[in-house]
């Protein structure tokens, strides 16, 4: 936790351009605005000054209906403590439009206490050139993208976010609110930070990572066919044994060439994409309360109920019995 004096906030800017994520802006600035009205209710001032600034002053359009009024304009001789910057559905255009953001990353980078990028934001961070030699995170689907246009980062394609000294970067939409929520944390101490995330009914700490969301997502990775093919013979045959000699045969390629393709296109290697699906269908299955342990493990590909719990307490840090509990029905009957 940092000290601070009790008359000096931390001053963080949310910096947005033209079609940005509204979410990802909306969402941290929520946090820091929570972490206020949690001091100021304990007779404390209150810790953050939050604005939003962009390459001009005024409303600046997002994603959806809503706009953002910038109210001050990029100053790299009038920096904040913290600078996060939000991405956008179209990052390709958004850099086009977006060189003077670039161009201030660079400028200011190493005189920022903190500086963050939210989703495809890391494409700014990336092109101004301050995460070369950094590890990064993304979205899942422009991992990819940022991996192969800077080569010079190190791209974790399953984080929700990533610290790497002063820079931050997180995963895309809601990842934004774990990072928020990891900086109040930082500032404020955990107990702070915990009370935010009870009031917005979130994790303090998300368990696992992009990859828990959905192997059904993951297998959009890649537009390459074979591989295509591949990932779907995997989601439908996940109660076998599966190796990689046997998939690089029904692949028509040798074991090295095909595992390096895979990873290549998904992202993940071949056991690790087939750990995933598992993992995934067994929280599919564990929502039908009628089905016993054992056959959500045999159905999923467990070698026995002991492995699906060791998997599902080092993925989420519960057991599968808990998860049931937590998660199997949405909660509709019990709000009416």
């Amino acid at each position: 936790m940092q000290d601070r004096p009790a008359s000096a906030p931390i001053t963080i800017d949310i910096i947005v351009y033209p079609g940005f994520k509204a979410m990802e802006a909306i969402g941290p600035m929520s946090v820091f605005e929570y972490a206020n009205v949690h001091l100021r209710r304990a007779g404390k001032a209150a810790a953050y000054a939050v604005q939003v600034v962009s390459i001009r002053e005024g409303n600046i359009p997002s994603d959806t209906l809503m706009s953002l009024q910038a109210t001050r304009a990029l100053d790299p001789q009038a920096l904040p403590h913290t600078a996060i910057v939000v991405g956008a559905r179209d990052i390709r255009g958004a850099l086009a439009e977006g060189g003077a953001i670039v161009d201030w990353v660079a400028r200011a980078c190493t005189r920022l206490q903190r500086l963050a990028a939210l989703c495809s934001g890391a494409f700014f961070l990336s092109a101004a050139g301050v995460l070369d030699g950094k590890a990064a995170a993304t979205h899942w689907s422009v991992a990819a993208a940022l991996q192969a246009d800077y080569p010079g980062v190190t791209v974790d394609a399953d984080a929700i976010f990533v610290r790497d000294g002063h820079l931050w970067t997180s995963a895309g939409v809601t990842a934004g609110i774990d990072l928020a929520l990891a900086l109040v944390e930082e500032d404020l101490g955990k107990e702070v930070a915990l009370q935010v995330a009870t009031d917005m009914v979130v994790y303090l700490k998300r368990p696992g990572g992009q990859s828990q969301f959905s192997s059904h997502l993951l297998s959009e990775r890649t537009a390459r066919p074979g591989i295509r093919d591949i990932q779907k013979w995997i989601l439908d045959n996940l109660h076998e044994r599966l190796s990689v000699a046997q998939l690089a045969q029904k692949a028509m390629m040798s074991e090295r060439h095909f595992a390096r393709v895979f990873l290549q296109e998904v992202g993940l290697s071949t056991q690790e994409f087939i750990a995933t699906c598992r993992f995934e269908r067994a929280k599919q299955l564990l929502s039908d309360l009628a089905l016993p342990l054992k056959t959500v493990a045999a159905r999923a590909g467990f070698n026995g109920e002991a492995q699906m719990r060791r998997v599902f307490q080092k993925r989420m840090g519960i057991a599968p019995t808990l998860y049931r509990e937590r998660f199997a029905t949405t909660g509709v009957s019990a709000a009416r």
